[in-house]
C-alpha cells in the first residue's frame, strides 16, 4: 500500500558522529543504492553529496547530485516518481549509502522502467 502523498515524509534521524563516518570520493560524492522496501528490488544507483545526504535526511525523501548537470535534484520532482525514505543506512566502510524506500508513480527508471536495473549480461535464464 502506497502512503498517502499528501502527507511529508518524515525526516530520518541521524546522530552527527553517522553523517561524520560518510567517506566522499574525491569528488566530494557517496554512491547512493536505493531499494524498494516491499519487495526488497534494487531500483537504482546515483550520487550524493553532503548537501544531497542532508536534504534527503530532513525530507524523508531521496535526494541527489546529478554529475552532468552538477546541481541537486529531488527524485520525482518532474516525474511525480518520489521516493519516500524508510530507512537509511551507511556501509562498514562509510563509502556506500543505502536507502529503503516507497516508490511512487510509475517507477525509478529514467526510461520508464519500475527499476533502472531492468537488462541482464547473457541470456536470460542462462547459466551464471
Amino acid at each position: 500500500m502506497s502512503p498517502d502523498s499528501t502527507v511529508p515524509p518524515p525526516p530520518v534521524e541521524a546522530a552527527a558522529e553517522q553523517i561524520a563516518a560518510v567517506r566522499y570520493d574525491d569528488a566530494g560524492l557517496v554512491p547512493a543504492i536505493v531499494q524498494e522496501a516491499s519487495t526488497g528490488q534494487v531500483l537504482m544507483m546515483a550520487w550524493m553529496n553532503a548537501e544531497a545526504l542532508s536534504l534527503t535526511l530532513r525530507e524523508g525523501r531521496t535526494v541527489f547530485w546529478s554529475r552532468s548537470r552538477r546541481e541537486i535534484w529531488r527524485k520525482g520532482e518532474t516525474s511525480g516518481a518520489v521516493q519516500r525514505v524508510r530507512e537509511a543506512y551507511y556501509d562498514c566502510d562509510g563509502d556506500t549509502l543505502l536507502f529503503v524506500v516507497d516508490q511512487e508513480g510509475e517507477g525509478a527508471c529514467h526510461t520508464g522502467a519500475f527499476s533502472c536495473f531492468f537488462r541482464s549480461f547473457g541470456a536470460p535464464g542462462g547459466p551464471g
